[in-house]
């Protein structure tokens, strides 16, 4: 039989380091997401996510470190490696004198999309976004969960091959963020590639089929969600991993009355 052609994974982290100042952010992060996985990113406030998911997708510089995407170096050629990513930072700063529609026509036309497909697509995002109705509406005035859908449409809009999201249901609604989950199962069930950041153990665990726990700048677990939390739960499997778990000593005064 001929060999079988393996495709390269989505998204390769090579020994990537940050430091800012005397603080090192990311220390040797290694991390594979396979083509066609729904991967989570998960860990404490401080554990360098953010810093690594910027450098992954072009951000920020990494200070040593390789970032392949689908096989190509994203920092030896990112004009051309960024245009087969989607990404929603945390934290994201949007053209909001903009309305919505407007933000994704730009965003669109920026990746190089023709006006009427662009036109086509912020219709489409518009409407399964739950966004119509505010179309016309400036980015500046929409609620933080609305500024999340908009920024995510921005990051849909060219059909990218690889969604990179920070904290994506932060601030969204339970409707809106069931909707958001259908969109990109969709998504990967085509034949994209997600990887997404949380705090919410639960989400990820009923979301993903992959998972990555970092803390400290360091991968500390990796694999498939079954294969990372064992027969505990991915909450008390991070919590294991991660530390840090404190009691309520010295708060006895909670548990009294003050009657």
């Amino acid at each position: 039989m001929p060999p079988v052609d393996v495709p390269p994974p989505a998204l390769e982290l090579r020994g990537l380091w940050k430091r800012f100042g005397t603080k090192i952010a990311v220390a040797g992060v290694d991390l594979v997401v396979p083509a066609g996985s729904f991967y989570g990113l998960v860990g404490p406030n401080g554990a360098g996510k953010t810093t690594s998911l910027s450098m992954a997708t072009g951000l920020l510089t990494p200070d040593f470190g390789t970032v392949l995407v689908h096989g190509r170096d994203l920092w030896a050629d990112p004009g051309a490696v960024k245009g087969m990513l989607g990404v929603l930072p945390d934290g994201v700063r949007l053209f909001d004198r903009l309305t919505g529609a407007q933000l994704i026509t730009y965003a669109g036309l920026l990746q190089g999309l023709d006006r009427d497909t662009v036109a086509a697509r912020t219709h489409d995002l518009l409407g399964a976004l739950d966004l119509r109705a505010d179309a016309d509406t400036l980015v500046v005035d929409y609620s933080a969960g609305m500024t999340k859908k908009i920024a995510l449409a921005c990051a849909l809009v060219h059909a990218p091959r690889l969604l990179v999201l920070d904290e994506p249901f932060e601030a969204v609604d339970p409707v809106s963020a069931a909707n958001i989950r259908d969109i990109l199962a969709g998504y990967v069930g085509s034949g994209g590639s997600v990887i997404v950041s949380s705090h919410v153990m639960d989400l990820v665990q009923r979301m993903c089929d992959h998972v990555a726990v970092i803390a400290a700048g360091q991968v500390l677990a990796a694999g498939t969600v079954d294969a990372v939390r064992g027969d505990a739960s991915l909450e008390d499997r991070f919590v294991e991993l991660v530390g840090g778990r404190v009691g309520g000593e010295g708060l006895a005064w909670l548990r009294t009355s003050s009657v």
